[in-house]
């Protein structure tokens, strides 16, 4: 199957060449794609000078812009499965097998890795876990389906997903409202073991005074996505 791995960058300078280099090394059957989301720092130069395969958004368009920035050139480019790792160096590529088995053997439409399964590696902060859980058990109710790490952004999807996110797909703090998304559609959610390591450089877009903005947000977006496509489907 033909592979994209899509990496959304916002001022990773200092992680992305190291990212990418891993990426190269673990996985060199897959093909990638940099969606640099108008960097303030020397990303773009960085990414030039490794003859890195990339594409510059010329305004900022947030997390869910450039990731779907990157399905859009995966539907275009006509790849059987996309998947998604942050820029800054967390997602262990090492694990990106794990992550396309499902997919490959069509035992899934979207696969997440979770660090909470085998519960090893970088597990975030505990208040992040608890707001995790929060998520993760709003998304059960709205739709059966249990996720323990419904914020993971390291993760998989099929053509038809592709298409799907291609066209429609959350704008900010993306994650548990995608996984809401795929599952109303009927898709076949699958969460697989991954480690992941502890940001090193640059900056999360969901900072400590953003947290409860962030909760209050992600939960009502999830439970409009829900109510939503529920009244569609009448």
């Amino acid at each position: 199957m033909k592979v994209l791995v899509i990496i959304p960058a916002y001022n990773e300078e200092e992680s992305i060449k190291m990212t990418i280099d891993k990426l190269s090394k673990d996985a060199p059957y897959v093909d990638y794609l940099v969606v640099n989301d108008c960097s303030r720092d020397h990303t773009k130069e960085i990414l030039e000078q490794m003859h890195a395969s990339f594409i510059s958004l010329p305004v900022n368009l947030g997390i869910g812009g450039a990731v779907q920035s990157g399905y859009r050139y995966a539907l275009a480019n006509h790849y059987d499965i996309a998947v998604q790792i942050d820029g800054d160096g967390q997602h262990d590529t090492a694990y990106l097998a794990t992550v396309l088995e499902p997919l490959q053997k069509q035992e899934a439409d979207v696969v997440i890795g979770s660090r909470f399964i085998a519960k090893e590696g970088f597990q975030s902060s505990g208040m992040r876990r608890a707001g995790i859980k929060i998520l993760d058990s709003l998304i059960f109710l709205c739709t059966g389906i249990e996720i323990k790490d419904s914020t993971s952004g390291f993760r998989a999807i099929n053509r038809t997903m592709i298409e799907l996110y291609a066209k429609e797909y959350p704008i900010d703090y993306p994650e548990p409202e995608a996984i809401v998304r795929a599952a109303v559609e009927g898709a076949r959610i699958l969460e697989v073991p991954v480690v992941m390591k502890e940001r090193n450089a640059g900056q999360s877009s969901i900072r400590p005074l953003h947290s409860a903005y962030y909760m209050l947000k992600v939960s009502i977006a999830i439970i409009l996505c829900r109510i939503s496509n529920h009244k569609r489907r009448k």
